[in-house]
């Protein structure tokens, strides 16, 4: 496969994640993230963002939990620094603030359809790679997906949503979704599971004293070279994201 259908995750003189990757992830793909809270998927994303961006790749960064603040200090924390691509508009840092009746409700503080807000946000799409982290936090907050839930319609709700997404990847762009699986429903998270593209879990393992952390490669169509079924890595401070060699037990 040609590798121009690849966009290259970058930073191959400071990680060898791109590489472990089989050389980026194909356009046109749906990438689901899954891992509980602490696993990872936020600095995970965030080192795609950033080496994507030194790739040349243009990128919407949705986030539930971060600021810009909070986001350009954890970036800047982990060595990637993100100003420049922000003030050059290569990278659209959005924040959902579900909680002050902030970026995604009206002027009376009711929350309106995220998800179809999310939608027509059309300068959010505009970008090559679009992250949605946390996706489960939008998926919780959307009075019109819990009145789904609620009847059990929850697969109704998320093929609404697939059929969304594929309409965007169909323009060869990419859409990554972080999810923690313990917040939200099995059935809700389900069909997201069946039509990702690139499905990676990320979890913790405790060996010893010591903290782990893994990639699982649950999934990776459209793949360039082999890839790897577990990726160990860290996060470290300073550092950024380190691919862990194997160790041989």
């Amino acid at each position: 496969m040609p590798h121009d259908n690849l966009l290259s995750l970058g930073l191959g003189e400071r990680d060898r994640l791109n590489k472990e990757l089989g050389g980026g992830i194909p356009r046109g793909s749906i990438v689901l993230m899954e891992g509980d809270y602490g696993a990872g998927k936020s600095a995970i994303s965030q080192r795609f963002a950033y080496g994507l961006v030194q790739e040349g790749a243009s990128v919407t960064m949705m986030s539930t939990e971060l600021t810009v603040r909070g986001f350009i200090d954890q970036m800047h924390s982990l060595e990637y620094d993100m100003v420049k691509p922000l003030l050059q508009e290569e990278l659209l840092f959005l924040h959902a603030d579900f909680d002050s009746g902030g970026a995604f409700s009206d002027g009376d503080g009711e929350r309106k359809e995220l998800l179809k807000r999310l939608m027509e946000a059309e300068a959010m799409w505009n970008s090559d790679v679009v992250f949605l982290d946390t996706f489960d936090a939008i998926f919780r907050n959307d009075p019109t997906f819990e009145a789904l839930v609620r009847k059990n319609e929850e697969r109704q709700a998320a093929l609404e949503i697939i059929s969304f997404f594929r309409e965007i990847i169909s323009q060869g762009k990419v859409v990554v979704l972080t999810v923690d699986p313990s917040a939200v429903d099995d059935d809700a998270i389900g069909p997201f599971r069946s039509i990702a593209d690139v499905f990676l879990q990320l979890e913790m393992i405790e060996v010893g004293n010591d903290i782990r952390r893994q990639i699982n490669v649950k999934r990776f169509a459209g793949m360039g070279e082999q890839v790897g079924d577990t990726i160990g890595f860290s996060v470290r401070s300073g550092t950024g994201i380190v691919i862990e060699s194997r160790s041989v037990a």
